[in-house]
């Protein structure tokens, strides 16, 4: 079970005020200035509570993974909307008209939730916070993904970001985070909380025919995912980038960094609702 004394997902005592993402995409630090180091990032939708205020930062938590860190204030909103969509485009851009040649206000990324006005205009749609965006980039909040090994192999290549959840920059565990929420499954953000508590253990996991398609693989400091028993996706340092390679290779390749793997987690699909982790005291 996870230590809920951890600062990085300590619930406080006092909630704090309820505020929602305005921008694209805002980061959470570690501490409350602009050269500290990004601990994750929220999606234009998400909703946190703001804890205190200090030189123009809110130290916040997300209420969707619990996290805490520092956002920059403009990046908020105390003005919360119900989202009814979200967005399932890798990237895709949230527009002022319902014309692709004004510029855009915001890059949206594949998980941003949005609150759609019923307005149309051909194949754009209204969203709030204010702007368009094209039909094909958005689906219901409630349409779920069912593969999150075909889902996370849509960010090969994607640049590695310690702390990125986007199309422009991920991390291993951000990867695996974003692969599984798209299929309903809200995971932990670090790759130690996914070690510990995503899922089930796979048992005697290197026994023939023990591993398949979707299964995590966990190192100390480092996760990816199974796109087949024995080929592995993962957000990396060594690539700087989403790089799919032989299972066999990578293990012994982090082994000179990470040392052996610590286990494998099996996460089922559909969940079966929210995990103790997120709604314990």
């Amino acid at each position: 079970m996870p230590d809920f004394n951890d600062k990085r997902i300590a619930r406080p005592q006092a909630m704090g005020r309820l505020c929602q993402v305005i921008d694209g995409v805002v980061a959470l630090r570690e501490a409350p200035h602009h050269s500290a180091r990004l601990a994750t990032q929220a999606l234009m939708g998400e909703t946190l509570f703001v804890l205190c205020e200090e030189a123009g930062f809110h130290l916040c938590q997300l209420q969707r993974d619990r996290y805490v860190g520092w956002v920059w204030l403009s990046g908020i909103s105390g003005a919360v909307t119900v989202p009814t969509h979200k967005i399932t485009a890798l990237s895709t851009f949230l527009f002022p008209a319902p014309d692709l040649k004004t510029p855009p206000r915001a890059t949206l990324s594949l998980g941003a939730r949005l609150a759609v006005t019923g307005e149309r205009d051909g194949v754009w749609v209204e969203c709030q916070p204010s702007g368009w965006v094209h039909e094909r980039h958005l689906a219901p909040i409630d349409a779920l993904e069912t593969d999150p090994a075909g889902l996370a192999e849509r960010f090969l290549d994607v640049p590695y970001l310690w702390g990125g959840r986007t199309s422009h920059g991920l991390d291993c565990s951000g990867l695996i985070q974003q692969a599984f929420e798209a299929c309903g499954v809200i995971l932990p953000r670090d790759s130690d909380m996914q070690a510990a508590w995503a899922g089930e253990p796979v048992e005697d996991w290197q026994a023939p025919g023990a591993l398949k398609r979707g299964d995590l693989v966990c190192w100390d400091g480092h996760v990816g995912i199974l796109t087949a028993p024995d080929m592995l996706l993962h957000a990396n340092a060594y690539h700087l980038q989403v790089e799919r390679e032989p299972l066999a290779g990578a293990i012994a390749r982090i082994r000179a960094v990470a040392g052996e793997v610590i286990g494998v987690r099996r996460v089922s699909l559909p969940p079966g609702g929210p995990p103790a982790w997120l709604t314990a005291p």
